[in-house]
């Protein structure tokens, strides 16, 4: 059972959120928070897996909160539900600590893919959320001719990607790198939610895109 806080400035949607954070089985809430000070001192006592955020909250904003959170002793993580989507902002909370980020517009459907991912202790971003962050992030490499700090991918999972592409089986990845089956399936299951995609055929379509990787 995962234990889930709520913070949100807006009674309503913290509401909205709860109905449809309860409807999964698996997901108990803790409690709801109505600033950035609640959720930080709720974690701090409660130590639950999730919060669930805002970012445009009073008292305390949702990423300084997501930093404050980050530097406590609990295992909680952070996912941001926000109406902002500016990359600058997704990067800085993404910074911060936070292990998903989705638009309120979002679908519900969405939610539990970030939570899902978040209590694997993997990134997941809104479809729209994910190619600004890459637009800006590749805009940015373009412009400078070296890859920013703030890049999406280690080298090893760039590596593997390109793998991927190349047709390679995750036996035969493996075989190659000197690492066990498992490691590659957790690469690749990386992979598809920092890139935001949920087939092989996207990944590469979204790797192509943005240059991330090179097919003759």
């Amino acid at each position: 059972m995962l234990k889930v806080i709520v913070a949100d400035d807006h009674h309503l949607v913290r509401e909205g959120i709860r109905a449809l954070l309860e409807k999964n089985g698996n997901v108990q809430v803790l409690g709801e928070a109505s600033n950035g000070i609640e959720a930080v001192k709720m974690v701090e006592t409660l130590s639950p897996d999730l919060i669930v955020m805002d970012i445009s909250m009073p008292k305390l904003d949702g990423i300084q909160a997501t930093e404050q959170i980050s530097k406590l002793n609990v295992p909680t993580r952070v996912i941001i539900l926000s109406m902002h989507s500016k990359a600058s902002i997704v990067q800085e909370v993404l910074r911060k600590g936070a292990k998903g980020y989705l638009l309120k517009s979002a679908i519900s459907e969405e939610l539990s893919l970030a939570i899902q991912a978040a209590s694997h202790d993997n990134i997941y971003l809104s479809p729209s959320v994910s190619l600004s962050l890459l637009d800006n992030l590749w805009a940015l490499q373009a412009e400078t001719g070296q890859t920013h700090h703030d890049d999406l991918l280690t080298a090893r999972e760039r590596q593997v990607l390109q793998l991927i592409a190349e047709g390679y089986t995750n036996n035969e990845i493996a075989a190659m790198l000197t690492v066990s089956v498992k490691t590659v399936e957790k690469h690749r299951t990386n992979l598809m939610s920092k890139l935001n995609v949920h087939d092989v055929p996207s990944l590469i379509r979204t790797a192509i895109k943005y240059n991330l990787i090179f097919i003759d």
